[in-house]
């Protein structure tokens, strides 16, 4: 399926994708550096990530399918090009973000079962290492994934519109 109505999927599906992977970043980054946002988040931003996730391989996709119905051009390539490397922005989002809900999670450490299982993730030195660990490595891919989306559309519009 490559179309809906008759209109192409790909600028219906891309969408989604530039709307949450910004929005997940965000949300990431609020937890990061703002504890009240991170609880008041909670497991929201894993879900939101998880969204982009599953829609970032339905757009590229059915952009792969338009392409084959467009006159071919260095920029539309481009475009394909970028599009094909959100995968690798989007899947360590949604994981880093969903280790990141886990790891500061108050149910995870308050949790007997899952206390007892990784005490290297409830308390101690250890647990000041991977939160440092994992609060670099999000807020790293989170800005890296919204540049990403930025060149991505930008190569696009510029594909439609010329420019």
């Amino acid at each position: 399926m490559d179309s809906v109505n008759g209109l192409p999927l790909h600028p219906l599906v891309v969408h989604i994708v530039v709307v949450m992977v910004p929005l997940a970043a965000v949300f990431a980054v609020l937890g990061v550096v703002w504890p009240a946002a991170r609880r008041k988040l909670g497991i929201v931003t894993p879900i939101v990530a998880a969204i982009a996730l599953a829609a970032t391989p339905i757009a590229t996709s059915a952009g792969e399918s338009l392409e084959k119905k467009t006159p071919p051009s260095a920029v539309l390539e481009r475009h394909t090009e970028l599009g094909d490397q959100m995968i690798y922005f989007a899947a360590p989002l949604f994981v880093l973000a969903a280790l990141w809900w886990v790891h500061t999670s108050a149910w995870f450490r308050e949790n007997e079962w899952v206390a007892g299982r990784v005490p290297a993730l409830t308390r101690g030195r250890s647990q000041t290492v991977i939160t440092g660990v994992l609060a670099v490595l999000l807020v790293v891919d989170a800005v890296g994934a919204v540049v990403w989306v930025y060149r991505i559309g930008d190569a696009g519009a510029r594909s439609v519109w010329g420019g």
